[in-house]
């Protein structure tokens, strides 16, 4: 039998409020904090904030990421239904409770998994309700990890969103070849382009080893599916990548202490599968 500590099953939770309209955020963020298994609130006015500070926690070392979100549905750009499903194709996706007015989007919000759907005005007791289903499913996510050590990212394809200029664009993990380290950020390089992401390369690394990335650098997390070869330059080693089938072949350094688990791991690669990388 797997057993998981005490501190971890009742740990308060973290939960994000998220809805364009400030008195109704304000309301909501106010009865959370009466909630006594709810700890830490954060609020944001729109889809593109909440995914901002979701990755946020995603790549902090000292700050716990966000078990739920409250969130509404109707609101400029990326709407809460979009929001949801971007969520959806994280590989640990926070709990979804949707609080809207409107009573005719259950069935969508609940094709996307969502824990539970509130009608506006909001009712305590209703509330206090949705938090219990939130406590449970991530009281039934952690002990699934506590029994599954190993990581479950090779089973789906992630999808990392990035904002730009106001907009957000999902990218896939499996369209990205090679990652960058970028100081505390990572910049991920797919066949269309470069994205700036703020999540440390170290925290990439060991999420997406299972999936066949491979660090071979400090500053350089490969996609093995991708390398063509490796071959000497003076006294070092590059990596080689092709990264689409009219793309120049693109060549990283390869630090000396990567260099054997490169050429070990391309060797076993042939009897390897990463069906979603």
């Amino acid at each position: 039998m797997t057993q998981i500590p005490d501190g971890a099953q009742s740990a308060p939770l973290t939960v994000l409020a998220v809805d364009d309209e400030r008195p109704a955020l304000d309301e909501l963020a106010y009865l959370l904090r009466a909630q006594g298994d709810v700890g830490e609130i954060l609020t944001a006015g729109d889809a593109t904030t909440a995914l901002r500070v979701i990755k946020g926690r995603l790549g902090s070392a000292g700050e716990p990421p966000i078990d739920a979100v409250f969130l509404d549905i109707n609101m400029p750009g990326l709407d809460g239904l979009e929001l949801a499903g971007v969520l959806a194709a994280f590989a640990v996706p926070p709990a979804v409770v949707f609080v809207t007015a409107h009573d005719d989007r259950a069935v969508d919000a609940f094709d996307l998994g969502a824990v539970d759907y509130l009608l506006k005005p909001l009712r305590e007791e209703r509330l206090a309700e949705s938090v219990r289903r939130i406590r449970a499913a991530v009281r039934a996510d952690r002990v699934t990890d506590a029994a599954q050590p190993e990581s479950d990212a090779a089973s789906s394809d992630e999808v990392i969103p990035v904002e730009l200029g106001g907009v957000t664009t999902l990218v896939h993990r499996s369209d990205i070849a090679w990652v960058e380290a970028d100081g505390d950020y990572a910049r991920l390089h797919t066949a269309t382009g470069s994205h700036l992401v703020r999540i440390p390369i170290s925290v990439l690394e060991s999420r997406w080893q299972s999936a066949g990335f491979l660090r071979v650098h400090r500053s350089y997390l490969v996609a093995l599916p991708l390398v063509t070869g490796i071959r000497s330059v003076g006294t070092g080693t590059v990596v080689c990548l092709r990264v689409g089938d009219q793309a120049p072949v693109t060549e990283l350094p390869v630090s000396r202490r990567h260099t054997r688990e490169l050429k070990d791991r391309l060797v076993r690669a042939p009897r390897q599968t990463w069906t979603s990388r």
